[in-house]
């Protein structure tokens, strides 16, 4: 089996898709080797996009944004708020639990690299 590699959201989407019908598999068996290659490739396509991991995640999702196509008013779609969005962009808000859900279910960025807080303009 050769699993092809992941060049862009959609490849990707289909991937993650595989992925969570495979899950569980037992090690050992054609769908457990399916899953281990399809996990690798994702990581491997993870890796790419985001680069070295940022601590910032403001930066992260304008990174993620950037990569794939995305605007703030995709953000503001995944968040059900234009003016969330651009509080949370423009450094004016913190990223809530609820929005960190929101964003990690929608584009599937991990949640722990949401959850660091980032500094408000303003401050110092």
């Amino acid at each position: 089996m050769t699993i092809a590699k992941i060049t862009d959201r959609k490849s990707y989407d289909a991937a993650m898709a595989r992925i969570e019908e495979l899950w569980g598999a037992p090690q050992g068996t054609d769908m457990g080797a399916e899953l281990d290659q399809l996990v690798d490739t994702v990581e491997a396509y993870e890796s790419a996009m985001v680069g070295p991991l940022c601590s910032d995640p403001i930066e992260l999702l304008k990174a993620h944004m950037q990569a794939h196509g995305l605007t703030q008013t995709d953000l503001a779609t995944v968040l059900g708020s234009k003016s969330r969005a651009s509080e949370i962009m423009n450094r004016k808000r913190q990223l809530s639990k609820e929005h960190i859900h929101k964003i990690h279910q929608a584009w599937r960025i991990p949640a722990d690299l949401l959850v660091v807080p980032n500094e408000l303009s303003g401050s110092a």
